[in-house]
């Protein structure tokens, strides 16, 4: 390598001190589990939100060799970028075909997912016959044709392949669930598609009656655990690593970072890590989150800052600097911690992030 006139060096890689590592047979075991726990359904898939932050591309591939055939992502961008990554696979583009989708969707070989009357005459007039999937909204109050409008007959002369709705609070032990079911059988003897889907990962869990043709898992297949008939089953895919900037020793009455939130009621030995709320480990784990050494846990000491999180090394001696540090990022584990949810914990992971899969 030659040094520049600016003293950098031509032709280095640039070092990235932040990784994470996917385990791409986790991410098959969920997906096949999940399948099995769809019965007779087809299992499909999430992968908007680039995979949940995972890399869409990667995740795809992934679970077209494991046998997934259906994907979702949320915008016809997202499309694009999955659509080379599919093989013989079908891709539905959840939030439909706003006037400036148009388009992409007529040149896209993916389908819209059309969610209101608008966007029903758009496709209507724009690419009559041609096959598109339909969201109803049955009580989660974000996107979807009201139950009146399909009564209607909104969706008269359509192509449907998919007729879906969402469920509001599969993560937990409500009533509403059983409405959501009832409204949707209520409903789908008057469009005539090809496939009935309802259930996303939480769905999957509450049995054979939520299943129907398609389930659409998202968060499990990542490593979440949606409700406890999960835990046990779904593996953690993810592991999030940071290098030690510096390590260093603070006496007794010292305090850490912003706003002093943390005093060291003895001598203490320091980690700080090359990671912080712009990387996606937020504030919530300022004080409560951990690091794991081995089988050390290294706990988080005051603020996380945009860039640095200090750790608690008393307990690691042999950790020096550029040693790398694994953050506790089981998504249970760490949702309990930060306060965050395992989705916002997912997909908030950030750009500086060298992405290995194994």
């Amino acid at each position: 390598m030659l040094r520049s006139g600016r003293g950098l060096y031509r032709g280095a890689v640039t070092h990235l001190p932040l990784r994470l590592t996917i385990d791409s047979d986790a991410l098959a075991s969920n997906w096949r589990w999940l399948a099995e726990r769809s019965g007779g359904a087809a299992c499909g898939a999430a992968v908007k939100a680039d995979g949940y932050g995972l890399g869409a591309a990667q995740v795809v591939r992934c679970l077209t060799d494991a046998g997934c055939r259906d994907f979702f992502v949320a915008t016809w961008a997202e499309a694009e970028a999955v659509l080379p990554h599919l093989g013989e696979g079908a891709l539905s583009v959840l939030h439909g075909v706003a006037e400036e989708d148009m388009g992409a969707a007529l040149a896209s070989p993916a389908r819209p997912v059309l969610n209101s009357p608008a966007q029903v005459r758009r496709w209507k007039e724009a690419a009559p016959g041609r096959e598109c999937d339909v969201m109803i909204d049955t009580g989660i109050g974000r996107l979807g044709l009201s139950p009146d409008e399909v009564r209607d007959g909104v969706l008269d002369g359509l192509k449907i392949d998919i007729l879906m709705s969402h469920l509001a609070s599969a993560d937990e032990d409500r009533e509403m669930n059983q409405r959501q079911r009832a409204l949707f059988l209520e409903l789908t003897p008057r469009v005539p598609a090809r496939r009935l889907s309802l259930a996303n990962s939480a769905g999957i869990c509450l049995g054979s009656d939520y299943a129907f043709n398609l389930t659409r898992p998202g968060l499990a297949l990542y490593g979440g655990i949606p409700r406890r008939e999960a835990a046990g089953h779904i593996r953690q895919v993810v592991r999030v690593e940071a290098q030690v900037v510096q390590r260093k020793a603070i006496p007794a009455g010292a305090t850490v970072g912003y706003n002093a939130t943390f005093t060291a009621s003895e001598p203490t030995e320091l980690a700080i890590l090359n990671i912080g709320y712009a990387d996606g480990y937020l504030r919530g784990f300022s004080g409560t989150g951990r690091a794991k050494v081995d089988e050390t846990f290294l706990p988080v000491l005051g603020r996380v800052s945009m860039d640095l999180t200090a750790i608690s090394v008393d307990a690691a001696p042999s950790l020096r600097e550029g040693d790398w540090v694994e953050l506790d990022y089981d998504l249970p584990t760490a949702s309990t911690q930060s306060g965050l949810s395992q989705y916002e914990l997912l997909t908030g992971l950030g750009a500086r992030f060298g992405r290995k899969w194994r």
